[in-house]
């Protein structure tokens, strides 16, 4: 049998070296890579294929949720891992799944755990908690009672500038005004004034509901 390829992204160098340490000691896995950066690891997918990539949740800023967006669209067949989550942040936990995480290790998780989970990975399947289950289930139900809803509001006379579909797309990866200002390098009013008019022409009152508006563009 293959072993299963893992590229680790951890951004610190000793804690990356441990793990890899480790995974080289089991017989079903490779450790194809180990980086520190969002950049480097989508370099290293476009060379080198992989069946697991292991993200740590401490890179900066916001690159551990961008690179999972990142890879579950340019390498769909890789199972991304985030490792060091909190179970007591479910919100953190079920934006990483919502991006495309495959699975999760808490930063409390034994070494067993962790073996154990990635091996779950690689076969498609995910060990979750009986409390975050309940999370994703409410979430689950959450978006499909918001899809109904505005599946019903949105009408055939809906249109929205390019700059406005741009700022409802960074809405959609869940950036802040702020956050949007600095990508478009525009000021922080500007953005305010695309996200109330966006608001007011998809005829919702919120940005989830907004956001939302993405999955009807792509159908």
């Amino acid at each position: 049998m293959n072993p299963i390829k893992v590229l680790l992204v951890i951004e610190v160098q000793l804690i990356g070296n441990i793990f890899a340490s480790v995974l080289e000691d089991e017989a079903d896995f490779e450790v194809a890579g180990c980086v520190p950066t969002l950049r480097q690891a989508l370099e290293f997918i476009q060379t080198q294929p992989v069946a697991i990539v292991l993200v740590s949740a401490g890179l900066p800023g916001n690159d551990a949720l961008d690179l999972t967006r990142s890879i579950t669209e340019c390498a769909p067949s890789a199972r991304i891992v985030i490792l060091g989550l909190s179970e007591t942040h479910q919100g953190d936990t079920l934006r990483y799944i919502e991006a495309g995480a495959a699975g999760y290790i808490l930063k409390d998780s034994s070494l067993h755990d962790f073996l154990e989970i990635l091996r779950l990975a690689s076969k498609g399947e995910a060990r979750v908690s009986p409390r975050m289950a309940g999370a994703m289930m409410e979430r689950l139900s959450s978006l499909a009672r918001m899809f109904s809803r505005f599946e019903n509001k949105v009408s055939g006379d809906v249109r929205l500038t390019s700059r406005e579909l741009e700022v409802l797309q960074f809405i959609g990866q869940g950036l802040t005004n702020q956050e949007i200002a600095s990508r478009l390098v525009v000021e922080v009013g500007t953005v305010k004034n695309h996200v109330h008019r966006i608001l007011e022409k998809l005829n919702v009152s919120s940005r989830d509901e907004a956001a939302s508006y993405l999955a009807f563009i792509r159908k």
